[in-house]
Order: structure tokens, then sequence, then C-alpha cells
């Protein structure tokens, strides 16, 4: 675990917010490509965040991991809670996210899906997921040190303040990412979407997921609520405690910053950030705040095909 500091006034000119930080940054593994967690601890916090509220509620950031044992850490989170922390875990429920089932399914033909739930506390939301009958190699990958038999973070969902899904366009045209497929809407008809994101009736969004060229695993998901729902936005800022900020690397920084500059995205100039790294700071449409940093090349070599190994379990 590596740790850094940063002043007041740095913190103003990257961050956009005055008080002094002390940033850890954390690696699942040997995974260095993506997932990487930087925890940033204010001095002087501007908001308890988005806090707990309803999983909908724009402003909601969530990290996605693959585990081992979703029953297990279900009973973890659901014995963690405190006077000073509080979590609400839905129930893990299956589905066929890829349509991979064939045919009928019994015992000795096994239904091939995956069962998801969600964690949502105070200050850091998280789906798990947990894969029966199939393995999609650099998607999730769990080193068998940690703990909780977690990988690196697979993907984030954010929902957010926006009108519709092309108001974050600038993924693709300003910072190279692939939309997976067009935009398409989940709803309470949908058991997955329904019981993940605690949905009732008559209530849903607009989805679109986002993935590197350059790496199957760390994508993007995009959510525009298309029924009314609370609107937490304001304390989704650099300052507040909760997931406030994303991180893209790049080896062509000048390239990338450029080309934000040309989206009228107001980026922050280029520095040195607490770590010593090259980057920039911005607030993209929607609310979501980004930092850019240059770096060569990761020492973990991913996978940029999708591709599906069937298993016996």
């Amino acid at each position: 675990m590596a740790s850094a500091t940063y002043s007041a006034e740095e913190s103003k000119e990257l961050y956009g917010y005055a008080s002094a930080l002390t940033s850890y940054r954390l690696q699942n593994g040997q995974i260095d490509s993506h997932g990487l967690l930087r925890i940033l601890v204010w001095d002087k916090i501007s908001s308890k965040g988005v806090d707990l509220v309803p999983p909908r509620s724009i402003g909601q950031r969530i990290a996605v991991m693959q585990c081992n044992d979703i029953y297990r850490l279900k009973d973890i989170f659901e014995h963690a809670s405190s006077d000073n922390m509080e979590w609400n875990v839905t129930q893990p429920i299956s589905d066929d996210l890829f349509d991979l089932n064939n045919g009928e399914k019994d015992f000795f033909k096994r239904p091939v899906l995956v069962r998801e739930n969600a964690v949502y506390g105070n200050f850091f939301n998280h789906i798990f997921f947990q894969r029966y009958g199939y393995h999609i190699e650099g998607y999730g990958t769990i080193s068998q040190e940690t703990t909780l038999q977690t990988s690196e973070f697979t993907h984030h969902d954010f929902f957010i303040n926006a009108n519709n899904i092309e108001e974050v366009s600038y993924l693709t045209t300003a910072l190279g990412l692939k939309a997976e497929d067009q935009p398409k809407i989940d709803s309470a008809a949908q058991k997955g979407p329904k019981a993940v994101f605690q949905m009732q009736e008559g209530e849903g969004h607009w989805y679109q997921g986002f993935v590197s060229p350059n790496n199957i695993c760390g994508k993007l998901k995009m959510f525009v609520p298309t029924s009314p729902t609370e609107d937490h936005s304001k304390n989704q800022k650099l300052g507040a405690e909760g997931i406030t900020m994303h991180s893209f690397w790049t080896d062509k920084l000048d390239f990338v910053f450029d080309l934000v500059k040309q989206h009228n995205l107001s980026p922050c100039e280029i520095m040195a950030n607490e770590f010593g790294e090259q980057c920039f700071t911005f607030v993209g449409p929607g609310g979501c705040s980004w930092q850019i940093i240059q770096k060569k090349q990761s020492q973990h070599k991913p996978k940029t095909e999708l591709g599906f190994t069937f298993t016996k379990n």
C-alpha cells in the first residue's frame, strides 16, 4: 500500500477542494492495469456524501467485484451493522446475463448463470457476483490471499444527473472507450435489476456500458432513471465522503488532455498529483469526476477479447 500527502493549496489546484489530504492507494493482488482503489482522507470533509439512500438515487456510485462465496459475504455484511455503520444487503439472485443456456436444464445439464447481490453502505456501495458453470479469463481475478475472496473492481455503476445517455458520449469521443451496445432500458419487470437496485413496479432506467479497447475489465456502466428518484448529486463531489472520483491512465496524456479541452470539459492544467504522477482532473456531464494519469504501461497484461470457458460446477 502506497501513501502520500497533499497540502490544502495543492488540493485546491488539482481537486478543486481546499483541504489537506492523505491518500492511500490499494491494489488487489497483481492486477495493476485497472481496479486500483485510492482512499482520499481529507483533513476536513465537505459533507457526509450521498450516504445510505435508495439505490437508484442520482449521484449513487457502486463498485462491482467477483467473489468466491456470495452467501458468505451476505452473512458478513448483515452482521456488520453497528451504531456507526449501517449496511443495506439485498438477497442474492441468479440470472443468465449472457444467454448462455441452451435446451432444458436438469441435475446433469446444469444451468449456466451468475448470482449477484448488492451491499449499500454509508460511504461505499458494492455489487458482488459469483459465476456458476462458466469462466471469463481476465474479467475478475480473485487472489487467494484476500480475506474476503473478492476480485479487483470489474466495473463501476453510475447513476448520473442527465436527461439521456447521449450526454456521456464524451466517454467515447474524448476518453476513447467503446460503447458495448445501444442504450436499453432496465425495469422492475427484470428480476436481476429489480432485486439489485430494489426497484418498485413502474421504476426503470436507461443503461449503457462502456469498456476500454485495451481491457475487457474495469468497464463503466451509466444509468439514467426513467422514473422519479431522489437526487443526491450535489453531495457526490470531491471533498465529500463516499465514491467521488474515478481514474484512467494513458501513455498519451497530452493527447487526451487536448481532446478533453476540445470537448469544453474544462480540465485543470496538467500537474503532479500527490503520488508525483503527471495528471489532470475534470468533471464531465452528468457529474462524474475524473483524474487522467500519465503511465507508460502496466505489469499485468489484460485481456482484450471477451471469451467464455464452460466449467462443470
